[in-house]
């Protein structure tokens, strides 16, 4: 059984194949576009992060910090200077 190609087939053909390339090119860029918004709220959100860092700092600058250390540390090493002559 032989079919021969008629023009409007091909016609369809090829619009078939315009259309789902102009859909795929649409779903990269809505894709890109979303990719793109995440990068920059991650983004937004390191910059707030490092601000309030940085806010803590100044808030906190000149003030003193006293950390308690635990009184059974055997394991220091205790070295006895002598004055040499």
């Amino acid at each position: 059984m032989i079919q021969e190609a008629s023009v409007t087939g091909l016609i369809r053909t090829i619009l078939i194949i315009v259309g789902v390339l102009v859909v795929l090119r649409l779903i990269g860029r809505i894709m890109m576009a979303k990719r793109e918004m995440e990068n920059e709220n991650r983004q937004r959100r390191a910059e707030k992060a490092f601000e309030k860092e940085r806010q803590q700092k100044i808030q906190n600058f000149g003030k003193v910090n006293i950390s308690d250390r635990p009184a059974n540390s055997s394991n220091e090493d205790y070295v006895d200077y002598e004055e040499v002559d």
